[in-house]
């Protein structure tokens, strides 16, 4: 069955090339021309993943984002300018999943949403683990925190489960993102912080004295083997 996506993007051509590729490689592409025609579409339809262009008129893809990810988690890939890194950053940290900077190949567009879609479906994997409170079905890519369901981005739970697999153990914060397998994601040592930030937030952490995920001071993080 061919996976549906949506684009949300005011370049019309860029709209039809895609649609074109991606329809030949079993991808499904529906396209909407801004920021309210978008979120309009996701709350009528059902998709797979969101591509989101950064740089539209009116609402742009950073308050779309914000607005996603305030009802759901489904993947979405933002495009940003070539170089504009600061628009990478505030996209990782409101919840993206990866961003791809124009101008891009269609083929790769299309590898990078492949891996996004990978990480976000149920595998196999059986591997499950349970510390303090937290625990995360890797396979199905589920966390509970004392018994609640927890809803995390895709980059947040891949730095939470690499944190819990080395438990009682330092992680670096400038090996952290290697470590969760996201080596596709350069973004800055500040970044990793406010993941992390937020991170202690929805697994009920107090931020002054935070009890499951700790700082290292100067050198990075570590989960901590059992309740404090």
């Amino acid at each position: 069955m061919a996976l549906r996506a949506l684009l949300i993007d005011d370049d019309a051509r860029l709209g039809e090339l895609l649609v074109s590729y991606l329809g030949d490689h079993d991808v499904a592409l529906e396209s909407a021309r801004d920021g309210a025609s978008g979120l309009d579409a996701l709350g009528r339809g059902t998709y797979d993943l969101v591509l989101l262009d950064v740089m539209m008129p009116g609402m742009d893809g950073l308050e779309v984002l914000r607005r996603i990810r305030g009802k759901n988690s489904i993947p979405v890939i933002m495009l940003t300018a070539r170089g504009d890194e600061a628009d990478r950053v505030v996209g990782l940290e409101l919840g993206a999943d990866d961003y791809v900077p124009k101008p891009f190949s269609p083929r790769e567009l299309l590898a990078r949403m492949r891996a996004v879609l990978r990480r976000a479906q149920p595998t196999a994997n059986s591997e499950r683990i349970a510390i303090a409170g937290v625990e995360v079905d890797v396979g199905a890519r589920s966390v509970k925190v004392d018994g609640a369901d927890v809803d995390l981005t895709g980059l947040e739970l891949d730095i939470l489960v690499a944190l819990m697999r080395r438990s009682g153990r330092v992680v670096p914060r400038d090996a952290l993102l290697s470590e969760a397998g996201r080596d596709d994601v350069v973004v800055s040592e500040r970044t990793v912080d406010v993941h992390i930030s937020h991170l202690r937030r929805k697994l009920g952490d107090d931020p002054r004295t935070p009890s499951r995920i700790r700082t290292v001071r100067g050198v990075g993080y570590v989960f901590v083997k059992g309740s404090a």
